[in-house]
């Protein structure tokens, strides 16, 4: 069978989600998401992006089975995320993990590993190995207590890959790790990539994202903006960049001048003949031209300007 005749099993199937939540004395109705439709591909890293609030963590506690939708369906491998039986291949990492500190990791890991029916054998092995593979074998038998919360973002890690799961749900899994914290998390993400396994996660580090993932879902105040691979999404552009030499480039043009004294000049796709045009009449050597792309940065930054918010509106979720 080659590769364009397997069948694409779908992971996750969001249709038409929507999550309303009360609160406050008078129980006000704040809408969360409205009408979210998406679905992640088995194998793949997905990406799930948006400012404070956007309903991310909505989103992912509602596929993880600890909060109910208001409407719409969810699914995970085919399974109504209602059901408990949803999540025996899931891994999953909430954005602020709470763990009894009391415990050593050996000890809340061992525990993780009898909820998944794993033998004492069994949970020794993987245990040395999770803990391996996050660089916290010198802190195997120290009460967490005592840990910050990188290292205890690291054991919350740990406990989602221990029963190897098909699926990792991972809101902010680089939140309160240092840069080398940040490529480990990295590492083990690709690492269970190249295992099979798939990967849905939310994160403000958009760098990591744009460098690991196969698409990426922007959300806006509940509202999905887009779904695309990272390639699609930053290829697209509508600027140019014109590097130039000569001492006739008009000043009221989007220009600096170059350590090596060219003149680096931004235009809009639609002025790039005009601007060339004119660079050649007063005289100018045009060195290069090129499409300026952009940066998941902009394309998200670009949605939330785009976005009116209602201040009635904002609720307590993100």
């Amino acid at each position: 069978m080659t590769e364009q005749e397997r069948t694409v099993t779908v992971a996750i199937q969001i249709e038409n989600l929507s999550k309303t939540y009360r609160r406050g004395f008078w129980m006000t109705k704040k809408q969360a998401l409205f009408d979210l439709s998406l679905n992640v591909q088995e194998g793949e890293i997905f990406g799930f992006v948006g400012p404070n609030g956007a309903g991310k963590t909505t989103t992912i506690k509602i596929l993880a089975g600890l909060h109910d939708a208001s409407s719409g369906d969810a699914k995970i491998f085919g399974i109504p995320v209602h059901e408990l039986k949803s999540r025996n291949h899931i891994g999953f990492l909430p954005e602020r993990p709470y763990f009894y500190v009391h415990l050593t990791p050996r000890e809340l890991l061992h525990f993780y590993g009898q909820l998944y029916n794993l033998s004492y054998e069994t949970r020794k092995a993987r245990i040395a190995d999770v803990l391996q593979r996050t660089e916290m074998t010198a802190f195997t038998d120290v009460p967490m207590k005592s840990f910050s919360k990188g290292m205890l973002q690291r054991i919350g890690l740990c406990q989602c890959l221990l029963h190897k799961p098909k699926l990792l749900i991972l809101d902010e899994p680089m939140s309160g790790l240092d840069p080398v914290g940040r490529a480990l998390v990295r590492n083990i993400i690709l690492e269970e990539h190249q295992r099979g396994c798939t990967i849905f996660f939310s994160s403000h580090v958009l760098s990591d994202v744009e460098r690991i993932c196969d698409r990426v879902a922007i959300l806006v105040e509940g509202t999905l903006r887009s779904v695309d691979s990272i390639n699609e999404l930053i290829s697209t552009t509508h600027r140019v960049e014109i590097i130039a030499q000569g001492e006739n480039i008009p000043s009221e043009w989007d220009s600096n001048v170059l350590p090596s004294g060219l003149h680096h000049i931004v235009a809009s796709a639609t002025e790039r003949e005009t601007y060339i045009d004119r660079l050649r009449a007063n005289n100018c050597q045009i060195l290069e031209i090129r499409p300026q792309k952009q940066s998941l940065e902009d394309i998200l930054v670009g949605e939330i300007k785009g976005n009116t918010i209602d201040p009635k509106n904002m609720g307590v979720w993100t």
